[in-house]
């Protein structure tokens, strides 16, 4: 996912004056703590919308750890809002019955990507920030014992390093 598609595009964006990598993450990742033990989710009850959101934590962490490691590439991960969206009546059909009249509209959600795309002030912030409205904004909820030890976060390369190679000596051609 990710990781495959980034690190096999990281070479080409190294070479480019104002190459960006954004990526689109959740507000559903600030209730999760990174569990490198689980990544293909095979032990204990299967819940998907806790991997959707340990999916989105990990997503936080690789974009950090790229920005720290690729200094010619921009990176950064935002979290859209909650918008009124078919996957968000699909999947979530309680929280979207509560919440319609709340959510904002595709147009909305998407702002932020497209600014970070393309605007100059969006290069000017530090690489490798979390984005919602076009503002950086925390990682973290307060009291929510949701950070990682750095030897959790830097294994979360490695392991994902591991499952990459097992893909592609897999994959057809």
């Amino acid at each position: 996912g990710t990781y495959i598609l980034t690190t096999a595009l990281l070479p080409l964006l190294e070479k480019e004056a104002d190459a960006r990598v954004i990526t689109v993450s959740s507000g559903g990742m600030l209730v999760q703590k990174l569990n490198i033990s689980d990544l293909q989710s095979e032990n204990g009850t299967f819940d998907g919308t806790m991997v959707y959101a340990q999916n989105k934590r990990q997503q936080v962490i690789l974009t950090q750890q790229w920005a720290k490691t690729h200094r010619n590439i921009h990176f950064s991960v935002m979290h859209p809002g909650w918008a009124d969206t078919p996957a968000v009546r699909s999947s979530m059909p309680d929280f979207y019955q509560k919440m319609k009249n709340s959510l904002r509209t595709e147009a909305q959600g998407a702002d932020t990507v497209v600014w970070l795309a393309v605007s100059a002030e969006a290069t000017k912030l530090p690489s490798g920030l979390f984005f919602q409205d076009r503002q950086p904004v925390p990682t973290h909820l307060p009291l929510a014992s949701t950070y990682s030890p750095p030897e959790d976060e830097e294994k979360l390369k490695e392991v994902l390093e591991e499952l990459s190679q097992k893909f592609k000596s897999t994959s057809p051609g």
